[in-house]
């Protein structure tokens, strides 16, 4: 048996922690011992690891004594007052928040992108995970990137639910059965209803216009791939999808290829799976893509209104891939190759 690691999930009670938890018993990360982490409310609570129930103890600034490698999923206020806690205690943290992930001092990364990055989590004892929307469409545009150059990406998403929290998976569900029932749905969640609807509207609108989430997209793309050249306009939609975001993105090459080559190369590249044969209709779908780690990708078609121009259909798990795996895979790296003796 290899080295072993203490570990501990920080929101451990919530959606993505709860699939954290499921990730790294999956994964058969090596895990010695396992604490979770979540508000005084949920401190009690008993969640199932590797057939052991868990307590769930309160996050405080003492909970990372002994510590190796901490995963977070306890949102951005949290984030900001525990990981300096955590890192002062010797701990490495995995941040799923927005809180650090334009730090210039701690690495944004995706594995299957810029794993090269997690080696600068000296500086801080930090690293960001990124948004969930993010990190689908660099999986699929980072060999393209590498292999000719991306001048510019026009995206526009087509987000489940989930990416909200339990809450809105609940509203999506009560709202839809009001309906079929001829009731009168009620809004807690969004500013509108979101069965049988679309919001042009995830996070705060900012003074350019822009959501923060758009905003997201654009900064947390060009750190990752580092190339701050690179043209990037997004617009994010909530819709009525309780599992899996969908991205229609547009990309104008530096040098030009064919359909057909830009298809092969994601054939070949890791985390992704191309489903895109149109004439058996065979696309992306979200419900293929919920329950998966891989970023499907199909509709690989020329843009015939730019030179250099490619479409993509992206989709992915938001709650796995675009969080929960993603950190975990995160977490391996560091264990295996910075960590270990």
């Amino acid at each position: 048996m290899g080295e072993l690691f203490n570990v501990a999930v920080a929101g451990a009670t919530g959606a993505v922690g709860n699939q954290m938890l499921a990730c790294l018993e999956e994964r058969e990360f090596p895990v010695k011992d396992l604490k979770l982490l979540a508000t005084a409310r949920s401190a009690g609570r008993k969640l199932r690891f590797r057939g052991a129930q868990i307590p769930v103890e309160e996050l405080t600034d003492a909970s990372f004594k002994g510590v190796d490698i901490g995963i977070f999923s306890a949102g951005g206020a949290a984030s900001l007052k525990f990981a300096p806690a955590a890192a002062r205690a010797g701990c490495v943290v995995v941040d799923n928040s927005a809180a650090w992930r334009m730090d210039p001092d701690v690495p944004l990364v995706v594995p299957e992108v810029n794993p090269q990055a997690i080696a600068r989590y000296t500086s801080k004892g930090i690293i960001a995970n990124p948004n969930c929307s993010t990190i689908q469409m660099v999986v699929a545009l980072a060999p393209i990137h590498r292999k000719v150059g991306i001048r510019r990406i026009v995206v526009s998403t087509y987000q489940a639910v989930s990416g909200t929290g339990k809450k809105a998976i609940d509203e999506l569900h009560d709202q839809t059965k009001a309906m079929l029932n001829f009731i009168e749905p009620k809004e807690r969640v969004y500013p509108h209803r979101i069965a049988f609807n679309c919001l042009p509207h995830i996070d705060i609108f900012l003074e350019n216009g822009y959501t923060k989430e758009e905003m997201k997209m654009v900064d947390e793309t060009r750190k990752i791939l580092e190339d701050d050249t690179i043209g990037i306009t997004a617009t994010t939609v909530r819709v009525p999808v309780f599992f899996s975001h969908s991205e229609s993105v547009n990309v104008e090459m530096r040098q030009p290829m064919t359909a057909r080559e830009v298809r092969a190369l994601l054939e070949a590249a890791p985390g992704v799976k191309v489903v895109d044969d149109p004439s058996q209709n065979l696309y992306p779908l979200a419900i293929d893509a919920a329950g998966q780690d891989e970023t499907l990708v199909g509709r690989i078609r020329t843009d015939e209104s730019i030179a250099n121009g490619i479409n993509l259909w992206v989709v992915s798990d938001n709650i796995r891939k675009g969080a929960a795996t993603n950190a975990v895979q995160i977490a391996e790296i560091l264990a295996r190759d910075y960590l270990s003796d």
